[in-house]
């Protein structure tokens, strides 16, 4: 990567308004304005690019510990910076689980070492995402990795005691409960969204209330308690009608979005192709409008990827036996400009909001989500907007491949990436 040096960005458009320049010294924004003096700096010709402060995952799997065949953080964090990504949350389901502080720090310290973005573990909810005695919380917001979200994600703390008791402990250091949303009653054997589809198929079906049950139960035990809890990957239109209700009320409740439900349908599954399948599962073009109407009010707060990478031989199979999830890193901003940007629905600045801002105040994190100012840290994303191209996997930094896009021809394209004013993305390609 490319050390710490004077770099002068020039006549980007910074979130999507005039250009300007913006010139970056060590590891922070020095100016902003036009006509800045390049004298001593790098130099970076960005007329035309879009500028952005560096993006922010609430929901992302680095597999490690224990799944590093899937990916590891260093692949997982440069995949991240690929996509335009300065921060990452990693979540808990990893093997060991990442329910201790030892566990949380290992993580955390793996993310400094690798040098490509900011990682923020997630800690678990449960012990060993068992949902039946709470893991250690306190310890893990007091580590060196200062835990404040927590999340059994994977699965859902379906049991309504403990789910209370960990918004109550939470509560203490404004930490926040992400739910995994997904009554497992009603989805014993779900293969795909409940529907048209699942019916003419012959698949088990997930249906849409086995989601907004537990969200609708969650939001009233936050209300209750006084807590903060985040619904992580919403995904249907019911979802929205109750989270917005919860916000209307006033309560602390927060929401993402992935991108691929955001534009991706439960039609696709007809070609029983397993990279097709994901928790919760692709839903409807109604459930799909519904989304994007939601993130551009601000109902929905933020796009998270849930990057699910997995090998080969777990999603190359017969559909029942594939496992559920896709990789998003690289892809993300890039299907939020066609559903949003594109649409008219958001502009840039709506989309640094979504995808930088909200989900870093939401967690908390240090140092990210923060304007494109002078004496802030720059953490910067350049976008070409006007980029169009196919999506081909075999140039993921990702150590897998189980994308839905492949071969498919998506908007935009990220050029460069600094951490600090570190380049860790130029060109396109990572330093």
């Amino acid at each position: 990567m490319t050390a710490h040096t004077k770099t002068l960005i020039r006549g980007a458009r910074l979130l999507g308004g005039e250009p300007q320049d913006v010139l970056i010294d060590g590891e922070t924004v020095a100016a902003v304005g036009t006509g800045l003096d390049a004298e001593g700096a790098r130099v970076i010709e960005a007329g035309g690019l879009v500028l952005l402060p560096g993006l922010v995952d609430l929901h992302t799997h680095l597999r490690e510990p224990g799944r590093e065949d899937s990916e590891t953080v260093l692949t997982g964090t440069r995949a991240a910076a690929a996509g335009g990504y300065t921060a990452v949350h990693a979540m808990a389901n990893t093997f060991p689980v990442a329910d201790t502080a030892g566990v949380v720090e290992q993580v955390w310290r793996l993310g400094k070492e690798s040098g490509y973005c900011d990682v923020q573990p997630i800690g678990a909810v449960t012990v060993g995402l068992e949902g039946k005695h709470l893991a250690e919380l306190g310890a893990m917001h007091d580590s060196a990795a200062n835990v404040r979200v927590f999340s059994d994600d994977g699965k859902c703390v379906d049991d309504a005691v403990i789910m209370r008791r960990a918004l109550e402990y939470v509560k203490a250091f404004d930490g926040v409960v992400a739910q995994h949303a997904q009554e497992p009653r009603l989805t014993e054997g779900a293969q795909m969204n409940e529907g048209v589809v699942s019916a003419e198929l012959g698949l088990g079906g997930w249906p849409a209330v086995a989601e907004e049950s537990v969200i609708a139960r969650d939001v009233l035990l936050a209300a209750h308690v006084g807590s903060r809890v985040h619904i992580c990957h919403l995904s249907t239109a019911g979802s929205v009608e109750i989270v917005r209700w919860a916000k209307s009320k006033g309560w602390n409740v927060t929401a993402e979005v992935t991108p691929h439900h955001l534009l991706l349908t439960d039609e696709l599954v007809r070609t029983y192709n397993p990279v097709y399948k994901v928790n919760p599962p692709l839903r409807t073009e109604a459930d799909v409008l519904a989304l994007r109407a939601a993130l551009a009010d601000g109902t929905i707060d933020c796009v998270a990827t849930d990057h699910a990478p997995h090998p080969h031989e777990d999603k190359d199979c017969e559909w029942p036996a594939a496992a559920m999830g896709m990789v998003g890193l690289e892809t993300a901003l890039s299907v939020v400009q066609q559903t949003m940007v594109d649409t008219g629905l958001l502009d840039w600045a709506g989309v640094a909001d979504r995808m930088s801002s909200r989900p870093a105040a939401i967690s908390g994190i240090a140092g990210q989500g923060r304007p494109v100012a002078a004496g802030e840290p720059a953490n910067l994303t350049l976008v070409d907007p006007d980029y169009r191209g196919d999506v081909d996997p075999a140039g993921f930094a990702s150590r897998s491949r189980n994308t839905p896009y492949e071969g498919r021809e998506l908007p935009g394209r990220v050029t460069h990436t600094f951490l600090r004013g570190r380049a860790t993305v130029v060109d396109g390609k990572l330093a």
